[in-house]
């Protein structure tokens, strides 16, 4: 069974409890929003992900007796408010957009409405899921979009910085329009296709690189990769061209990983086609990231795929998101910041899509514009979940319909006159 995730928060949200709790403020009714700030250089929008991972463990936001023990012996805290976790569960209600959703800068992605301290212990936990998986969703898509309709896989879990963040790159690798992933078991989980090659050390176990070519034919048959870079390209495609003629019939694709990846391209594509392998296509790897994309098709060259690892996994052109949770409201009042530079709007809100894809942010209670969608949507009441949580398909083809209507140009955004007027009163 998965440990409580109780003490996955910041210290400061546990001492900051603690002292609600002596005040006999934790019961006080409370609404905090999950927001992004600005977006990074670079980013035209953002899109919505790591939100059911984050309502997925809410559930398991609880306090196992050793972790009490634990914290109880660290003095940090009251020993009253130790008493007070060990039945601590959510019991509020979150609003949350549909993953996927295509989204400026500044409006909430969530909204936490419960007691004060159940709504303050969950920062951390819901930051982390929702800036990173935002992220990486947000990366992915700029990739399919670089790519200008062909495909490109995940190779970045060996890369990425530890299981959790490479099973989240897989799922947000899928969501922002990736055709597959090589990470196996984020293949099995969300039935993402499985997408992977060889390695340089399979062709280097052989004594011969076509016999190595030969044997991975023979074994995998028409939809074998071939990693032809191994010694040299061009010699590489030669001695493919070579095993697919021993064995009678030819492989899916070669892959380049180094060098001239256009130039290489080129030459490798004239090769195949004068073998009469047209049909043979060329993916290629290697440090790529959306500019590199572009630039190499800018060239003309003949890549037909993509595998893109280490720079989409650690999102390295925007490796982190200002993503914030603030009070917006408590005890029946709103509440703002008006920090130079991190001002808050107060009170509760609701975001709508407009018919002609803008988005609008009012306060709650104001009148639904004509033809406009609510985007924050009750998806977890009284603690539980009321919606379908962790269904990557539908974040999917949310952001590909999102991202057809916007292009990369930024998606218009407007704060209604009242909230603008609560926000300086």
């Amino acid at each position: 069974m998965a440990a409580p995730l109780g003490l996955f928060c910041d210290l400061y949200e546990l001492t900051m409890g603690s002292a609600l709790h002596a005040e006999g403020l934790h019961e006080v009714p409370a609404t905090f929003e999950l927001f992004v700030r600005s977006l990074p250089p670079g980013r035209p929008w953002l899109v919505a992900d790591g939100i059911d991972a984050a309502l997925a463990d809410v559930q398991r936001f609880r306090f196992a007796d050793d972790q009490l023990e634990w914290l109880a012996a660290t003095g940090a805290v009251a020993p009253a408010f130790v008493e007070h976790l060990a039945g601590f569960r959510f019991r509020g209600s979150v609003r949350a957009v549909a993953e996927g959703e295509v989204l400026p800068a500044g409006v909430p992605l969530l909204s936490v409405e419960a007691p004060l301290l159940e709504g303050q212990l969950l920062e951390t936990l819901l930051l982390n899921h929702v800036a990173v998986g935002t992220m990486l969703a947000t990366t992915a898509a700029l990739l399919t979009e670089a790519c200008a309709g062909r495909a490109w896989v995940d190779f970045s879990a060996r890369r990425d910085h530890g299981g959790d963040a490479a099973r989240t790159a897989a799922r947000a690798a899928w969501v922002g329009g990736a055709a597959g992933t090589s990470l196996v078991e984020a293949a099995h989980r969300w039935g993402i296709p499985p997408a992977g090659t060889m390695a340089h050390s399979y062709v280097m176990a052989h004594d011969d690189e076509t016999a190595a070519f030969v044997a991975f034919l023979r074994h995998h048959g028409p939809g074998t990769v071939l990693l032809i870079d191994t010694y040299d390209t061009l010699v590489g495609a030669e001695r493919a061209i070579e095993a697919m003629r021993t064995v009678g019939h030819a492989c899916a694709a070669v892959r380049l990983d180094s060098g001239d990846l256009a130039e290489l391209a080129r030459g490798v594509r004239a090769r195949l086609d004068a073998a009469g392998h047209a049909g043979v296509r060329i993916l290629v790897s290697g440090d790529l990231d959306a500019g590199e994309v572009r630039r190499l098709l800018a060239t003309g060259a003949p890549i037909d795929r993509f595998g893109v690892g280490t720079r989409f996994g650690t999102s390295a052109d925007a490796p982190h998101l200002g993503a914030v949770y603030k009070l917006v409201e408590s005890g029946g009042r709103p509440r703002r910041k008006h920090s130079p530079g991190k001002r808050t709007l107060p009170g509760r809100k609701q975001v709508w899509r407009r018919s002609d894809g803008s988005v609008l942010v009012a306060g709650l209670g104001e009148l639904a514009p004509a033809g406009a969608t609510p985007l924050l949507e009750l998806a977890v009441a009284g603690g539980m979940p009321i919606r379908t949580l962790d269904d990557p398909g539908a974040a999917r083809a949310r952001r590909a319909s999102g991202v057809a209507h916007h292009g990369l140009a930024p998606v218009p955004v407007a704060i209604s006159d009242a909230l603008e007027r609560a926000a300086v009163s």
